[in-house]
């Protein structure tokens, strides 16, 4: 690895020489995290928590990626540090240094060909998707080769082999086991008629040592239950969508042949094949109304999944090996107390059905509708929705945003909790914009989460004001106003204060931020991923430039 990144990385300095010369294109961007963590046993954040609390008292994360083009070729690196780090497992700690990705790809004409790790999706990415999303310390990039080549304008066919990175005590490790696939889409445009479409195959094969483990548990079973694991499995997909005026409609149809695989509510060992459906239905119009002022927006999506988790294998840790990956089919809110009880796809068996209806009434006002159901495949219940939001434009100046939100949600399942109840919320919540000249805003936001289970309720505040073009600060607090404690729950059964205490700075293309910090365990989504954090206390740096 020394060797390697001695090499790259004067590989890099000589192409950024040679960039000066042959005015290549050459960039990059820097991200940094340096946390100092402070118990606090009001909270449930002791010395027993995690390491950091108790011994390390400090973390930090650190990335840094370079990348240059020329001559139909591309050299990208990204150096990754960790010191003490509970980024990648939120209980535990990392630390470990060195290259965390190079590529180097090149373009002959209709053909990209690229060796090193890439990150890809086929289709939707549900039988393949290698990306990352540093903040939550997901990283599923593929280490291998790939390539592109474009038939026509209009199709495309992309085919690849490798092994997976992402693992929680070693990100600069590679898995044993293979993964490969090939994908094939194109287009086509009649008139107002645009049709697209696909199909993906990838296939995994076990190495022994993940065999003799399946095998191992396998013989442990009751005879009647036992099967012949397979060292290979074919996950496979076709997806159609198409656009006439102001509709949309989508189709995608993913399998996965028989193998080994982990019930996600039972933890028990199951040889079963995989399955899930999805379609959505929308449409949009605009200029509605008597001044043309209006417009409104529709999306039906419904999804069906049984026994469809595509993974390196069935042993693998949350988080961990996904090859192919299944989002959440709720909205994602941005709002703290709104997005507190997320729910992630339960692959095992679930069907869901969410409608999102945007109404814009004028330039003024508008109203957003969220409404989803999510049952297992015996129908019992797994997560409601409804959700209105109503804003409204009072002038160039001032603006504000209230709505309300009513959740159910298994949290039980959800965050493999047994014995807790399903969480019933209410949650108003309001937002007011107000830019008070062209340099300085300000901007007030409050939910109040309303329940008897879980934590109980509570209530959320943040003031945040923007002075254009550096400088920006807030204040907020989250209290646990009506607690509510089971014996689980190492938080004291009394009103609780997560408050909360932001600056940044900018300049140019660097951000500088420093917070003090105050957060209570629960689920943290980004991006479609969701997964269950202990409490935090302490203070965060975090600086970012790009050049």
């Amino acid at each position: 690895m020394k060797k390697l990144f001695t090499t790259l990385l004067f590989i890099s300095a000589a192409l950024f020489t040679k960039a000066q010369n042959d005015k290549g294109v050459f960039s990059g961007n820097f991200q940094g995290t340096f946390n100092v963590f402070d118990v606090d046993s009001s909270i449930g954040v002791t010395e027993k928590t995690s390491p950091q609390y108790g011994t390390q008292k400090s973390s930090s994360e650190a990335f840094l990626f370079m990348n240059y083009s020329n001559y139909g070729f591309n050299i990208a690196t990204r150096f990754d540090l960790f010191n003490n780090s509970n980024l990648l497992n939120p209980s535990g700690s990392f630390s470990g240094q060195g290259l965390g990705f190079w590529q180097v790809s090149k373009d002959i004409e209709k053909l990209n060909i690229t060796a090193g790790y890439f990150y890809e999706q086929f289709g939707s990415g549900l039988v393949f998707r290698a990306y990352e999303d540093r903040l939550i310390g997901i990283d599923y990039a593929v280490q291998g080769v790939k390539a592109k080549y474009a038939i026509t304008d209009n199709l495309t066919i992309k085919a690849f082999t490798g092994r997976q990175k992402g693992f929680q005590d070693n990100r600069f490790g590679v898995a044993n086991q293979i993964i490969k696939g090939v994908n094939a889409e194109g287009g086509k445009t009649f008139g107002d008629l645009t049709i697209n479409g696909g199909g993906s195959l990838v296939n995994r094969t076990l190495n022994d040592e993940a065999m003799n483990s399946i095998a191992s548990e396998i013989n442990a079973m009751e005879v009647s239950k036992r099967f012949y694991p397979k060292y290979n499995v074919y996950a496979y997909n076709g997806y159609f969508s198409m656009a006439l005026k102001d509709f949309t409609y989508d189709l995608e149809y993913v399998g996965k042949t028989k193998e080994a695989t982990r019930n996600q509510l039972t933890g028990s060992l199951e040889n079963k094949e995989g399955k899930l459906f999805l379609t959505t239905f929308g449409y949009a119009k605009s200029k509605l109304g008597a001044k043309h002022k209006g417009g409104i927006g529709f999306n039906l999506q419904y999804r069906y999944a049984e026994d469809y988790n595509m993974t390196l294998g069935p042993n693998v840790k949350p988080l961990e090996g996904i090859v192919g990956f299944v989002p959440s089919l709720t909205q994602q809110s941005t709002y703290r107390l709104l997005a507190r009880y997320a729910a992630q796809a339960i692959t095992t068996g679930e069907q869901g059905i969410q409608a999102d209806i945007n109404i814009t009434i004028n330039k003024e006002n508008s109203i957003l509708i969220n409404l989803a159901r999510i049952d297992q495949l015996n129908k019992d219940t797994l997560y409601r929705e409804a959700y209105i939001e109503y804003s409204h434009k009072f002038n160039k100046n001032l603006k504000a945003k209230a709505g309300i939100q009513a959740i159910y949600y298994d949290q039980a399942i959800y965050q493999g909790k047994p014995g807790h109840a399903p969480v019933k919320t209410i949650t108003p919540f309001a937002e007011v914009t107000w830019k008070m000249d062209k340099k300085n805003s300000f901007r007030f936001e409050g939910q109040y989460l309303s329940t008897k289970q879980d934590y109980g309720s509570f209530a959320n505040v943040i003031l945040e004001w923007n002075s254009s073009p550096h400088y920006s600060f807030a204040l907020s607090d989250m209290i646990n106003v009506k607690p509510h404690r089971y014996e689980d729950n190492p938080a004291p059964d009394k009103v609780l204060h997560y408050y909360s205490v932001f600056g940044k700075y900018s300049i140019h293309t660097s951000a500088f931020t420093l917070a003090y910090i105050k957060q209570v365990e629960g689920v943290n989504c980004s991006g479609g991923v969701c997964r269950l954090e202990p409490a935090f206390s302490g203070i965060r740096f975090t600086v970012t430039t790009n050049f």
